[in-house]
Formats: C-alpha cells, structure tokens, sequence
C-alpha cells in the first residue's frame, strides 16, 4: 500500500502558505491524497470519463469555470454529478472563483472537501505539487552523522561506537556545521538525496563519557543547520592491514540510497589517524572534482605523458651517434 497523506493535514500544514480556504467546512474526505500528482477534469465535465483521474486532486480552474457556467443549472447539475460519481479526495478552485451552488451542494452530500485559492492555476499548481513531492519522496532513516563541510554533505557511517559523534563535533568545533547526528532521515527529491535529523532529536548528540548535548546551545546557531544534500557518504572501517585500501583514487566507488549512485570514501582509522582533517579535504577534493579537477587523474596522465616523451627520447638518443 502507497503512502497516504490526509486532505486535513495538507490544510494544516500548508493550508496558509498556499492561501487555502474551505467552502464545505469539510477537512476529512473519503479517500486521501496518495498522489503528488493533480488533475484538472476538463473532458470529464464534457462526458470523457475515459482518462478521468478521479484519484488525485481535483483542480478547478477558469477554464473548467467557464465551461459550468455556460451551462444552465440543470445541465451543471447533471455534469458536476458526473465528477462525484467516482469517490474523490478533494477538489480545489483557484484565483478565488465563486462555486456553482450545484458544485457546492455535490462536494457536501459526497463529503468531498471543497477548498478555494486566490492563487493563479499554475502558480497554485507548481506550489502544490513541489509540496506534496516532498511529502511523497521515497524516504529512509541511516544511522550515521551529516556534516556539512565546506558546503559539502558528508554523511559519516560506520558500525556503532566507531567514533562518528566525535568527527562529527570535532568538525563543529572548527567551523562546520552539524545537521543531524545518530539517526539521518533521507530522501530522495529529484536526483538528489537530502538529509536532515528527526524531529524530536534535532541537534542533539550523545558523546560517550560525556552524555547528551545540544550542539546549537553550546556552539551557536551558526553551528547547525536543518537539512542538506548527501553528496559524499564517509564509510569509516577499522585499519586492516591485510586489505588492500585504495591509494590512488583513479577508481570512482559509490553506495545506493533510494535508486541515487552516491559517491562513497572508505577512510580505515586508528588511533591518532586525524580524521578530520581528511574529512575536509575529502570535501574540498569533491568540489575540485564538481569542477571538473581530477588530481588522480591528472597525475596519471601526466605519468603516461612522461613514460611518452622518455620513449621519444630514448629512441633519439639510440640514433643520434654524432
């Protein structure tokens, strides 16, 4: 079963911002919004049900108006009843229009929500949907720690009491900002994954041997932020020297999160290894890569263009007997 969203809720919780106003006194519907998806019933008005999204949102706008009002009130009764024939969440006038009294008396005895914005349709609509996008991206909790350093976002993860709290506060003490510690709520918006702490433990962050803490009490507001996009996940592994780590960088490695390919660094740690400042300059390395500075890769090529000039110059050398 899809994720449900509640017409109240969308009333609630952006009902001000998008300018929401109830014509019914109706918030509870019977179907939720599953969908961030809307539907404007223009040909189902005019009797084409075939394609009618009865599921989604249901927009009315100047065009659907326009097209009632053309009609006298036995005809809008018969093609309003035609939108209620299917059970619906909710259906929504824009630019403040005035219901037919038909469209009013339907949404009432259906107990359909009947809402209306002073906004423009496809203002309304654009606001709408990045909304309830949000509320309906493909979501999950990581246990690690976001940072963001220099403008980067590094999700650090790692088996438990590795020591992700304390990179990340040690980060914080030299001017970074946490954006949530233990537990990071990430999701998908677009092609990018974005991470932020849960509610009830925003900023927060348990120290072994020292307890909780507020990072934003102790630190300030500049120390904090509310959410920010993985660009980096930071695998932190015991030193194994058995293994054999990556010591040139030439081969990209990236970790799955919710279908998007997320650039991964596995840093080994031992005990004095200073963690942090690697941290910074992985941040710093992956904004050179953004701009397209490769340093493994420049210096690779700058090796192959000297193994070629020395092939070059030995073969001069072999004939060169004067």
């Amino acid at each position: 079963m899809g994720q449900e969203y509640p017409v109240q809720e969308l009333f609630e919780d952006n009902g001000e911002d998008l300018g929401l106003e109830t014509l019914t006194g109706n918030l509870s519907s019977p179907l939720p919004i599953t969908s961030p998806d809307v539907h404007r019933p223009a040909f189902a008005l005019t009797g084409f049900m075939a394609n009618y999204l009865h599921e989604r949102i249901q927009i009315i706008g100047e065009t659907e108006w326009l097209y009632l009002r053309s009609l006298d009130r036995a005809q809008t009764d018969v093609t309003v009843g035609r939108l209620f024939s299917k059970p619906l969440c909710c259906m929504i006038l824009t630019k403040g229009l005035e219901p037919p009294p038909e469209l009013v008396e339907h949404a009432r005895v259906s107990g359909v929500p009947l809402l209306r914005t002073r906004m423009q349709t496809t203002e309304f609509i654009h606001e709408l949907t990045g909304y309830l996008e949000l509320i309906f991206a493909p979501r999950t909790m990581i246990h690690g720690s976001l940072v963001d350093v220099y403008g980067v976002g590094l999700l650090f993860s790692g088996r438990s009491a590795i020591g992700k709290s304390e990179i990340a506060l040690d980060l914080v003490e030299r001017g970074h900002r946490l954006v949530a510690d233990d537990v990071v709520e990430v999701f998908r918006h677009g092609d990018a994954i974005l991470g932020r702490g849960r509610e009830h433990l925003k900023h927060y962050m348990e120290i072994r041997g020292i307890g909780i803490i507020n990072v934003m009490d102790v630190f300030g507001i500049r120390a904090v932020r509310i959410q920010k996009r993985v660009e980096v996940v930071v695998q932190l592994e015991e030193w194994d020297p058995t293994k054999d780590w990556d010591r040139h960088g030439l081969d990209e490695h990236y970790t799955d999160i919710l279908g998007i390919d997320v650039r991964q660094v596995v840093i080994p740690i031992f005990p004095g290894k200073n963690i942090t400042v690697i941290a910074e300059t992985i941040a710093l390395n992956h904004m050179l890569k953004v701009y397209g500075i490769d340093a493994a890769k420049r210096l690779d090529q700058q090796l192959l263009d000297m193994m070629d000039s020395d092939k070059k110059t030995r073969r001069y050398l072999l004939y060169d007997h004067e």
